[in-house]
């Protein structure tokens, strides 16, 4: 599909987001300047956000969990993909589509069995819809259910009088975030810390991201070990290859994924590999769980229950 694109492993969820972290601290000032002045406001008003208080999860119960639901050993058999798509006004692309039109636009599809591929439909916070399919036994069958949702959801659009658009970028604008979920919240003023290119990831950007099994215990190429290398060092092929966000405001960026350099600058404790050269001997169960607890957290207030 002509977008950018994400590779997921389980085994090494991210990796394709960030394999192509060499994006210069300086690039996209485009992208910058469009957006600061919002960013800016945001970090004046925002709010320390706080998390309930808990028991300290340890490295061995990290690396616990990580083994159990990220590389839980298996043949590897499934594919599923997530399609992201902005949303544009089929005469004028450069028009800010509602989000109560666009709502009543995907009504047809909360319907059971309206997406035959099995997909379920959201919403992403500037307004982009995500097809998220069912994982298939075969390729052909994964990429064959895709369709047929693409083709349901391009149908309930088409008669509002809108379209999806593959873009990795949309060229025109960064939306408003439409969605006021606590964790959205989170993440903004997070991501505020580091300037405006989280906003513009949010918003204004979409992928394709494809999951795969980690794959079993054997040396070979269906273990996980060799499956996690694999994504890592494929990662920059797939940036490369599914490049398409040139565009901001209707101008060249000088990027073809621009995107891609977005996502390289928001929060490396996020966004670069687990390491920056994936030691083939290291577990990479070991090397994920440690990942992950070097990142900076994201914290969410929590109200108290009602008494």
């Amino acid at each position: 599909m002509a977008r950018d694109s994400d590779t997921a492993a389980a085994a090494a969820t991210g990796a394709a987001k960030a394999a192509d972290a060499a994006a210069d601290a300086a690039a996209n000032d485009a992208v910058n300047d469009a957006a600061a002045n919002d960013a800016a406001k945001a970090a004046k008003a925002g709010q320390a956000l706080e998390l309930a208080p808990r028991s300290p999860l340890s490295a061995d119960e990290a690396e616990a969990h990580v083994r159990r639901n990220c590389f839980a050993a298996a043949p590897p058999l499934r594919t599923g993909v997530e399609l992201e798509w902005l949303v544009h006004d089929r005469r004028d692309p450069g028009r800010l589509v509602p989000a109560d039109v666009l709502d009543a636009a995907l009504v047809p599809l909360a319907v059971p069995g309206a997406l035959p591929g099995g997909s379920r439909i959201t919403r992403e916070p500037g307004g982009q819809v995500e097809l998220s399919g069912p994982p298939a036994t075969s390729l052909g069958g994964c990429v064959g259910a895709a369709a047929d949702d693409v083709a349901a959801l391009r149908h309930v659009l088409a008669a509002a009088g809108l379209a999806p658009v593959g873009l990795g970028l949309d060229p025109h604008r960064i939306p408003p975030r439409v969605l006021d979920a606590p964790r959205y919240r989170a993440m903004e003023a997070y991501f505020d810390r580091f300037g405006p290119g989280g906003r513009v990831m949010m918003r204004a950007t979409a992928s394709v991201q494809v999951c795969v099994d980690a794959g079993d215990e054997s040396a070979g190429p269906t273990g996980y070990r060799s499956r996690w290398l694999l994504a890592h060092r494929l990662g920059p092929v797939l940036v490369a290859a599914f490049a398409n966000s040139p565009l901001w405001r209707g101008r060249p960026t000088g990027w073809r994924s621009t995107r891609q350099a977005l996502w390289a600058r928001i929060d490396p404790g996020r966004t670069r590999p687990p390491a920056p050269d994936v030691d083939p001997d290291r577990d990479p169960r070991a090397a994920w769980a440690e990942y992950a607890l070097d990142a900076p957290l994201l914290c969410v207030r929590r109200d108290p229950p009602a008494t």
